[in-house]
Formats: structure tokens, C-alpha cells, sequence
């Protein structure tokens, strides 16, 4: 590991280096400082975009250094990618109809020899608003630039050193169309199948690992997708298990049970809902909804699919529903490319769902992770369909991938991870982050219905 050189003075350098010459004025001497120090008056005609908003990055070097570090104020934090690889991104999502005038950057020790600055409106296609072919670290400056697009993105091409990339700021300056960027963002962790019967002192055991990199995460609440403790899930298992690692935010988690819930020698659930109490049951029964934002979230039992009384409470609940946008999660997939397989139980609740145009279904039960692109309930690919994503990989034995289903995207199994969701007042995306803090994919980002 390198030292971390937070202490190391920024240099100025690029379109600031011409106004340290020697023969310049004391007077164009103080204009160009201004200019270099952004809370300074005049220093940006528009406001700073950046901060805050929700950020990914082509790869981490580690969980605590990742790419929201490069844009939460904080000069002591940065975001720096794997070692000794090129090429590397950062970006950040500013919100629909940002126009960018300013972009500041402020680089670590392992700072970018090349790299550009591109925008985009869709994530895909990028428009370059700067280029660097001869960088020495420092601060970058790139002033009077004219670009518009939602995303922002820092493309290094070439590193300086024989590390990586790493930025302990990159501050975006411009505006947005309709006053200030979207506000209602917030972040979720999800991760279903979680804690094996062992503990942080077995070297194979994995929920503690996931339970770490969860907590660094740090998100407004945790959601888990169901056999939240193996395998009977008794109340003294709960306690000994999942409460030495998941249970250590257990005030902040939103959870649904599995069918390893049910298995209980003292009656199906009676382990889980001792446990969780009313933070399970906090409308008196074993599924619920709450709201968050622009955003309605559906927490359902899989095990009681078959039970009128859940399903005519979803119907009347997605009809009273008022936001926008609708997220609900259980633990047995219609779709899945696991071991398991399609489970018809849920295709009835995907059509009341479907109807309610919901946005998103995260599930559990097969131990891998899966994401598919938007579909209608008979797996038909369709824009306006639900995008499912699966994520069993937060502690139990991993399954393989079987029989890839039609419209999967992509499958990950081995890594434990899990699934790091990033909420606006009008979209979403997300990214799986395994154990070892690097990203193994990266969604699209999608827009809700």
C-alpha cells in the first residue's frame, strides 16, 4: 500500500500556470488566486452541481475508497481505482438538464498523466468537454466550458505513476434546468441469503465480510431479500449468526423473510419475527410498504403468495400508492438462471405489479447474483416492463448458473457482494460490489415509469 499523501499541497497547473510568470502584475497575481480558490467571490458564476450526488466508478481500489468519497466535500476522503490499470472512469449523475461551465479537479499522489472529461445525457454515448495529454497531478481547473448531459465522467487513459487513479475531489460546476438537481437521492445495500452457521473467527465464512462491506456503505437503510439465517432460522440462531454481523444495523434494516424462515421447529417465522419484532411486522403483518422520497417500496412474504389476504392487501396498496416510482422485493424470483430456476409462485404478484407499472423486483433464493433487462410477466422483453434483479450472494454456499434465462443480462457467481442501489426522485441504477470492495457490474440506468 501507499501512503496516503493528504497532506501533500495541491499544485496549480494548467490554464492556471501562465499567471505565476514572472513579469505578471500583483494585480492579475490576485485575479488568478481568485480564480484557483472557488469560495472566493467570482470565482464561478454558477453554483457547484456535484456534490452529493450519486457516483460510481469503473473499479476501487478498496470499499473505503470509493467513488462518492470524490464528491462529498471532504478533502480528507478520495475515490482511487485498481492498481495499475488503464484504462479507469468516475462519474457522476448531476440530474436531467445539467449544463456544465466548470469542472475542478483535485488529484491524489496517483494522479492521471491523460484523461479526458466527458458528459452525457444517457450514460452511453459521451461528448468530450476537455482533454489532457500531459498531466502532473495536483489541481486541474478546466474553466469556460460548455457542455450539457446528466452525466458527468473523468475518463483516465494513462496513469502518472505506476499505481492508480485517485481523486479526493472532482467538483462540477454549472446548472439545471428547473432550479437545483433532483433532489430525493438516496442509497440502499440489498443482499438476500446471508448468514451461514458460522461466525467471523471461521477464515471461510462470508455474511461477516458482506456485513462490513455493507457498513461502509453506509446507505439510509438495508433491505434483505429473504433465509436471512440458516438453516432453521431458530431464534438462538438469529442470536448467534446473523446478529454478530447483519444484526449490527438491524434498526436500519427492512427485511422479508425466505422459506428457510418457515423451517423453524417452534412454528414457520417464529425465529424471524422474535428477532426483527415490529421492524418485520410494522403493519402487523409479515409483508408491508413504507415510502422513501419519490419512491414506494413493497416488502411481500413469498412463502404466503397463495393467501388472499396479501394479495388483495398489495392490490389496495399499490392503488393508494401517490409517488412515482415502485420497488418491491421478496425471495423467490420469477426469474432467475440459478439453480433453482423460474418460480411460478410469483408470477401472479408480477402481473399485479406489472399493472401498477412498478420499476423494480430485487429477490433472493438462488445464491448468485443476476440482473435482467425490463420485461412484462411472461419474460417478453418490453420498455415498459420491471427490471428484476437477483441477489443471493450475501453469505451462503453460492450456486451455479444453470439455465441462462432470455432477457438476462448478466450473471455473477463465487464473489460474495452486495447490491448497492442508487435512488433519484425519477430513476435509478445500481452497482454489485463484492467483499473485496471492487465492482463486478454496473446496471443502466433507468428511469421510472
Amino acid at each position: 500500500m501507499r501512503p496516503n499523501t493528504s497532506d501533500r499541497p495541491p499544485l496549480l497547473r494548467g490554464r492556471l500556470r501562465t499567471l505565476l510568470l514572472s513579469g505578471v502584475t500583483a494585480l492579475a497575481l490576485v485575479c488568478g488566486l481568485l480564480l484557483a480558490w472557488p469560495d472566493r467571490a467570482g470565482a464561478a458564476a454558477d453554483p457547484l452541481i456535484s456534490r452529493g450526488k450519486p457516483a460510481t466508478a469503473s473499479s476501487t481500489e478498496t470499499s473505503s475508497l470509493g467513488a462518492k468519497n470524490a464528491f462529498d466535500g471532504d478533502p480528507a476522503t478520495r475515490w482511487a481505482s485498481a492498481e495499475g490499470k488503464d484504462p479507469q472512469w468516475i462519474r457522476v449523475d448531476l440530474g436531467p438538464g445539467a449544463t456544465v461551465s466548470r469542472v475542478r479537479l483535485t488529484w491524489e499522489a496517483a494522479y492521471a498523466k491523460a484523461y479526458r472529461v466527458e458528459v452525457s445525457t444517457d450514460g452511453a454515448a459521451w461528448t468530450t468537454l476537455a482533454t489532457e495529454a500531459a498531466g502532473n497531478g495536483g489541481v486541474d481547473d478546466w474553466t469556460g466550458l460548455s457542455g450539457k448531459g446528466r452525466y458527468l465522467r473523468v475518463q483516465g487513459t494513462a496513469r502518472g505513476t505506476s499505481y492508480g487513479y485517485s481523486l479526493f475531489e472532482a467538483e462540477v460546476y454549472g446548472t439545471v434546468e428547473g432550479g437545483p438537481p433532483p433532489g430525493g437521492a438516496f442509497t440502499v445495500v440489498a443482499a438476500g441469503d446471508i448468514a451461514a452457521q458460522c461466525t467471523s473467527s471461521d477464515s471461510g465464512c462470508a455474511h461477516p465480510r458482506t456485513a462490513a462491506l455493507a457498513q461502509r456503505i453506509d446507505p439510509k437503510f438495508y433491505l434483505t431479500m429473504g433465509d436471512n439465517q440458516y438453516d432453521d432460522a431458530r431464534l438462538s440462531d438469529y442470536r448467534a449468526y446473523y446478529d454478530k454481523s447483519w444484526g449490527a444495523f438491524k434498526a436500519k434494516t427492512r427485511p422479508v423473510p425466505g422459506n428457510h424462515e418457515t423451517y423453524d421447529p417452534a412454528g414457520p417465522l417464529a425465529g424471524y419475527k422474535s428477532y426483527f419484532g415490529s421492524i418485520a411486522f410494522p403493519q402487523g403483518k409479515s409483508w408491508y410498504s413504507y415510502d422513501e422520497g419519490n419512491w414506494h417500496f413493497v416488502a411481500l412474504d413469498s412463502n404466503s403468495f397463495d393467501q388472499a389476504a396479501q394479495i388483495d392487501w398489495l392490490k389496495a396498496d399499490l392503488a393508494a400508492n401517490a409517488k412515482r416510482c415502485v420497488a418491491a422485493y421478496w425471495h423467490h424470483p420469477l426469474f432467475s438462471s440459478g439453480g433453482h430456476g423460474n418460480d411460478p409462485v410469483s408470477k401472479p404478484v408480477w402481473k399485479i405489479l406489472y399493472a401498477a407499472k412498478a420499476d423494480l423486483v430485487l429477490n433472493g433464493h438462488d445464491h448468485h447474483y443476476e440482473r435482467f433487462a425490463p420485461q412484462d410477466p411472461e419474460g417478453r422483453a418490453t420498455a415498459d416492463g420491471i427490471v428484476e434483479v437477483v441477489g443471493g450472494m450475501g453469505g451462503a454456499e453460492p450456486y451455479p448458473i444453470e439455465e441462462i434465462q432470455p432477457n438476462s443480462q448478466k450473471r455473477i457467481s463465487g464473489p460474495y457482494g452486495v447490491v448497492k442501489l442508487d435512488f433519484t426522485d425519477s430513476g435509478y441504477g445500481w452497482t454489485y460490489v463484492a467483499t473485496d470492495g471492487q465492482v463486478k457490474d454496473t446496471s443502466p440506468k433507468y428511469s421510472c415509469h
